[in-house]
């Protein structure tokens, strides 16, 4: 997956102490509460909606820079730092099937994991489509260059002067803003996303405020740089 930014990088991390200048106070949300400590993410759990990803993609590069391989058991997650290991367990079936972390995605709102054809398969999925699953890490194997930063993601558009204008509407009250292209099976697509954030639970308080500023659908990547 090409990924590249219209805007250049950005020097520096907004944190805890940070979030005054893009947070309205008294925001609340319910978030994962994961720190970057050292054995992170091992021991990672997550329960939600698992979808799957397969011909479209297959032969695509993908987040860690491999080829998509729909027939190897690997998966995509926003924010599980890549060359994690998960064991993925249907709520549904009660079968279970050990991934790992190569891609980024799903990039669709109350999703939690894109899984590989294979992986989909190991589930009893393909028909639906979906399904509830639990999500534990288990192993983390990680890269050299080590975790990126997380953004939020406001949106992404087929026309890039629609995102240039999402951009325009945010970037006075959200910093770090920019506009990322990639190229999907279905045409390019141009993303905006605003800030860095070194843990989960200010990201997501950033993406409900800036749900609630704007009325958008956001949601919390990790940028691989």
């Amino acid at each position: 997956m090409r990924l590249r930014s219209l805007t250049g990088p950005w020097p520096f991390l907004i944190t805890a102490v940070g979030l005054g200048a893009v947070l309205s106070q008294g925001c609340a949300t319910s978030v994962r509460q994961v720190e970057r400590f050292v054995h992170y993410p091992v021991g990672f759990v997550e329960r939600g909606v698992a979808s799957w990803y397969g011909p479209g993609f297959h032969g695509n590069k993908t987040a860690n820079g491999e080829r998509y391989d729909m027939y190897a058991l690997t998966a995509a997650h926003r924010t599980l730092p890549l060359g994690s290991v998960a064991v993925i367990h249907s709520l549904t079936s009660g079968r279970h099937v050990m991934v790992r972390i190569n891609d980024r995605g799903p990039f669709a709102k109350g999703r939690i994991l894109d899984l590989s054809l294979a992986g989909a398969q190991a589930l009893g999925m393909i028909g639906n489509g979906t399904d509830q699953v639990e999500l534990r890490v288990v192993r983390y194997e990680p890269r050299p260059e080590g975790m990126g930063a997380l953004r939020v993601q406001a949106g992404s558009f087929a026309d890039l002067r629609n995102a240039q204008a999402l951009l325009a509407r945010i970037q006075r009250d959200f910093i770090d803003g920019r506009i990322v292209d990639t190229d999907l099976p279905e045409g390019r697509r141009y993303r905006v996303q605003v800030g860095r954030f070194l843990v989960e639970p200010d990201a997501h308080k950033a993406s409900t405020s800036l749900d609630r500023m704007f009325r958008l659908q956001s949601f919390v990547v990790r940028d691989d740089g």
